[in-house]
């Protein structure tokens, strides 16, 4: 795979041309296949593999680990860089499920537009209206595109006042179908009335062909249809650049990413108006502009991309500057150097050398053992930087990890490190387990399975889960520990960060705490992306 072409222009200059947004939605709802889709329709891929891999997903870009293709779904973010036209587009696909959220809040840190994307049939689905929450808490401005419309689905109006009425976005068309969803004839464009048509390839693993008809050609074509169809995307608002950066509106597509259809449209969108890497607030809420000396954060680390090296990529969002593959880089938060020999532009699992990337880009660092996700790193000749932390969660399901070979029990330690680092899952010690019985702590219990599936597959230690009773975490004060600890039916854990949490078994639990002890509080663990 070769790497964008990469122009030696200003930084202004080359931060206009790229294009960072992730893929978000329901599980299922088609993000793996558009995200292929788009790199199919950029030229970046010859044939879509979630389609030519027929029903088992073998072939797609996006979902490479061998636990997604064996259980059909994305449980990890996943970075795909490809050229369109005179830009760069950084796209990232998502997991959908809810026990993978995590994954998902820290991608929205790392992009500045999001393309959500809807079933015709069901909508807004409860995940779907929670990473909305994010992006508009993130200020992340949203494309919404409706999938799979060639199929049986729901009345197009109603589509559009759940957006306006439970979200608050006003939908503005961009295309609009023609023909009810599942007897789909084309996709009309309000602003001048043409019509494209399409002819599907074989098992839609190449471009749909398309077809364009002018105003009058598709009155005559379509009839009726073609009518009420005009008449209908009139009711609404056209397109209003300021209002979907504001978050106020956004621009509302139709297609079937499975057959192609409607996703070149979508990458235009994406590149008029999705915003450019805008300055990014650090730490201290100042803005760092794009053109000072180099800064980025890693937003995600990964091992197993490599399974003949075992090495480990830290995720990295070039913020400011010029990232030059090879320059010493400052680490934040030890204040130590960092070399960056090393570098990747990734496309899924492959992996190219990336020379230079500018604010937008997503770089690949391979063997950054000492970065974690959150960390900062920038050009020592610039002031010190620092961004915000990444969103912490609160887990709800908590399990003793032991190693089923005691005589694995180095590799059993490097494999529960290697993933507390990537995050994951949080791993906690227990004073009275010790930190061979490591506590591994989830907001949703497949990530048990993923870690339990990589430490038996990548680190060749294959462990034992004992799911614990416990619902809740909270935080303690140091001083405040002794009571705690004595209180019945409480476990005493700590984080890699030092951290005290006392584990409960459910919020009855906890208010039962606080009336015997109301001057002892225990903190909640709340969610936060601020």
């Amino acid at each position: 795979m070769t790497a964008p072409v990469l122009h030696a222009g200003s930084v202004a200059q080359e931060s206009e041309r790229r294009r960072s947004i992730a893929v978000i939605s329901h599980p299922d709802a088609g993000k793996s296949t558009l995200t292929e889709a788009l790199a199919l329709h950029a030229h970046a891929i010859e044939s879509a593999g979630a389609v030519h891999g027929k029903g088992d997903r073998a072939g797609t870009v996006s979902d490479w680990m061998e636990v997604e293709q064996k259980r059909g779904i994305s449980i990890t973010s996943a970075a795909l860089q490809f050229a369109y036209g005179d830009h760069i587009v950084n796209l990232v696909d998502t997991p959908g499920h809810a026990d993978f959220s995590e994954d998902t809040y820290r991608v929205l840190t790392a992009v500045d537009a999001a393309v959500m994307l809807l079933d015709a049939a069901k909508g807004l689905e409860p995940q779907t209206l929670k990473l909305f929450d994010v992006c508009r808490r993130r200020g992340v401005p949203v494309i919404t595109f409706v999938n799979k419309w060639d199929r049986p689905g729901r009345e197009v109006l109603d589509l559009c006042d759940e957006l306006e009425q439970r979200i608050g976005l006003r939908p503005a068309p961009v295309t609009w179908p023609i023909g009810v969803a599942g007897q789909f004839a084309g996709l009309l464009d309000p602003t001048d009335g043409t019509v494209r048509t399409y002819q599907r390839a074989p098992g839609g693993a190449a471009v749909a062909v398309e077809t364009v008809l002018d105003a009058d050609e598709a009155a005559r074509e379509l009839g009726d249809e073609y009518v009420a169809a005009h008449e209908e995307a009139q009711l609404l608002e056209p397109v209003d650049r300021e209002a979907f950066r504001r978050g106020e509106s956004t621009p509302l597509m139709f297609g079937a990413a499975l057959s192609n259809i409607g996703v070149k449209q979508l990458l235009d969108v994406v590149i008029d108006l999705a915003p450019s890497a805008l300055p990014r607030p650090d730490e201290s809420g100042e803005d760092r502009p794009v053109d000072t000396p180099f800064s980025g954060f890693v937003f995600k680390m990964q091992a197993g991309m490599d399974k003949q090296h075992r090495d480990h990529v830290a995720f990295i969002r070039v913020c400011s500057g010029v990232f030059e593959r090879g320059m010493v880089v400052t680490h934040a938060r030890t204040k130590r150097p960092f070399a960056t020999k090393y570098a990747l532009s990734v496309f899924g699992r492959e992996r190219s050398t990336v020379e230079r990337a500018y604010p937008g880009d997503v770089v690949g660092l391979v063997n950054a053992s000492s970065l974690a996700v959150g960390d900062t790193i920038y050009d020592p000749s610039g002031k010190h930087v620092s961004y915000p932390p990444m969103p912490a969660f609160a887990p709800e399901h908590f399990a003793v990890g032991r190693a089923k070979d005691p005589g694995r029990s180095k590799q059993f330690r490097k494999g529960i490190g290697q993933l507390q680092q990537e995050g994951v899952v949080q791993v906690l010690i227990s004073e009275a387990r010790g930190d061979a019985n490591p506590v591994l702590a989830a907001v949703g219990p497949l990530q048990f399975e993923v870690a339990a599936f990589r430490m038996e597959h990548e680190f060749s230690a294959p462990m034992h889960l004992d799911t614990m009773g416990f619902s809740l975490a909270r935080q303690v004060a140091p001083d405040d520990l002794p009571v705690v600890a004595r209180y019945p039916g409480i476990e005493i854990v700590r984080r890699a960060d030092g951290v005290i949490l006392a584990l409960l078994r459910d919020i009855w639990h906890a208010r039962s705490f606080e009336r015997a002890h109301p001057d002892v509080p225990l903190t909640s663990l709340e969610a936060s992306d601020d």
